[in-house]
């Protein structure tokens, strides 16, 4: 029996002959029927309990805006709801909508951020999840105040915006979701990391940024340490470290194997131009690669070269290096490679 019937035929039962009585009851009887499909409304922030109301009906999650209003005054809670994104299973009932609404149980958004994501490609995934204005989300990432009200002393969020996932809920200020990546990075890299890179010589943003070339470049987990001792082998010898994802992350729109010409590019993040890290992180990268970039092995390897299927050869010397080089990539990169 549909619920409009069902509300008429309890009036009958209870002797209520009049209209207004009638009109109450259907306007607080359940909305839908089971088997119907869920229905879904977003509240923004700063609505009143009159917009609210208005929104829900519009939805139609509720028959009535004034019975809604009159509900919620009779129970105290007309400045109790929350706002969000709610999604409501049919059928509904008044007091469902209510107490649901004054207890925040908004939808939650199963965001996930994969190890080596930029600020660039963070910002495209919160836009198409529909969470995050990407203009937004990148200017704040690069705004050195506001990385300063997060707590860190650097020009950018980029390689602090931790990769996980993150329940995030529709309404949230992408101050918000940012802040909440930065907090779990500062749960990943603590003081005994701290303690790490002070034992290499290096700060946390030095750890960060050879993290940051070392996710970049690795594609086995079982190199990413090897890696590693490269780059700080290089480092060490005052080598440049030559790592073509540093080029990359100046040029995001290039395609295709980078030329003879884009390695000598007068770029800040051109490793082989530049001798030393690059000024700042290419990307977020995971806890894993954190870990390698704090605890290098004692290896002498000062080159690598990527196979085929992703793996790479490492050598100790230029000449092992270039044998490597005609070996794996032939005449495509005669170049030496990082």
């Amino acid at each position: 029996m549909p619920s409009s019937a069902r509300a008429l035929a309890a009036a009958a039962a209870l002797g209520l002959a009049s209209v207004t009585s009638v009109a109450v009851l259907l306007a607080a009887a359940p909305v839908g029927d089971r088997g119907d499909p869920p229905r879904v409304v977003y509240v923004a922030r700063g609505a009143g309990a009159g917009q609210i109301a208005g929104a829900l009906a519009e939805a139609g999650i509720i028959r009535s805006r004034w019975a809604f209003l009159g509900l919620a005054i009779l129970r105290g809670d007309v400045r109790r709801l929350k706002p969000g994104e709610y999604e409501f299973a049919l059928p509904a009932t008044l007091g469902a909508v209510v107490a649901r609404m004054v207890e925040g149980r908004t939808i939650i958004h199963l965001v996930t951020v994969p190890e080596g994501f930029t600020v660039r490609d963070l910002a495209g995934r919160l836009a198409a999840e529909g969470l995050a204005d990407p203009g937004r989300i990148q200017a704040l990432a690069r705004d050195a105040s506001f990385a300063g009200r997060l707590g860190l002393d650097e020009p950018s969020l980029e390689g602090y915006l931790f990769p996980d996932t993150y329940r995030l809920s529709r309404g949230m200020t992408e101050e918000e979701i940012l802040a909440l990546m930065v907090a779990r990075f500062r749960e990943v890299f603590g003081v005994p990391e701290e303690r790490k890179a002070q034992a290499l010589g290096l700060d946390r943003h030095a750890i960060v940024i050879l993290a940051s070339l070392i996710e970049k470049e690795a594609r086995v987990d079982g190199e990413r340490f090897l890696i590693s001792a490269v780059f700080h082998n290089r480092l060490r010898r005052l080598m440049p470290l030559q790592a073509d994802p540093s080029i990359l992350y100046s040029f995001p729109e290039k395609r295709g194997r980078l030329t003879r010409a884009d390695l000598r590019l007068p770029d800040p993040y051109n490793t082989y131009v530049h001798p030393g890290l690059p000024p700042g992180p290419i990307a977020n990268p995971g806890k894993a690669s954190i870990l390698a970039a704090l605890e290098p092995p004692p290896v002498v390897y000062l080159y690598f070269v990527a196979k085929a299927d992703g793996t790479h050869a490492f050598s100790r010397t230029l000449a092992e290096h270039m044998r490597a080089v005609r070996k794996y990539q032939g005449a495509r990169r005669e170049e030496v490679s990082g």
